[in-house]
């Protein structure tokens, strides 16, 4: 079964795909212009640097972002386990952009995924991609830590 963001006639208007097997696994691929996206966009890091006037008060929100994220992917767990609608979109929108903030390309692009599937009441499509935003969770988490807040300690 293939779930897709399908622009008219049923074609891809991005280079995004997301299928889920019959095993129950998931595949995703999430790519802008046919190139995967980065696990963190060390580049958003260094805008928000700027913008806060210094690299501590960055590094300290990348931190913030590190501590919460199982927080977020858990509320977003719950909602969908629920079958709360209006609980799963905050939850998803929440981590959406906490993940653009820090840079989180592949989160923040899966994020917005699943928040078309949970705006269309796909809740079940949703809840399969769970373990893919665990994953991808965890993986930012990392990044940041190890490739931004500790690098520049």
């Amino acid at each position: 079964m293939s779930i897709s963001d399908s622009g008219p006639g049923g074609s891809r208007r991005d280079g995004d795909h997301v299928e889920a097997s019959s095993s129950g696994a998931t595949v995703l691929h999430l790519c802008r212009d046919g190139r995967e996206l980065p696990l963190v966009d060390l580049a958003v890091l260094e805008d928000l640097e700027e913008q806060v006037g210094g690299p501590d008060v960055a590094r300290s929100f990348a931190q913030d972002f590190v501590n919460m994220v199982d927080q977020r992917q858990n509320h977003l767990v719950a909602a969908l386990e629920r079958q709360d609608r209006a609980a799963a979109l905050d939850a998803v929108i929440s981590l959406k952009i906490a993940s653009a903030m820090v840079g989180g390309a592949r989160l923040r692009r899966l994020a917005e995924k699943l928040e078309v599937f949970i705006r269309r009441g796909g809740l079940d499509a949703a809840q399969a991609l769970l373990g893919t935003v665990a994953s991808h969770g965890g993986a930012t988490a990392r990044e940041l830590q190890f490739g931004y807040i500790l690098k520049a300690s």
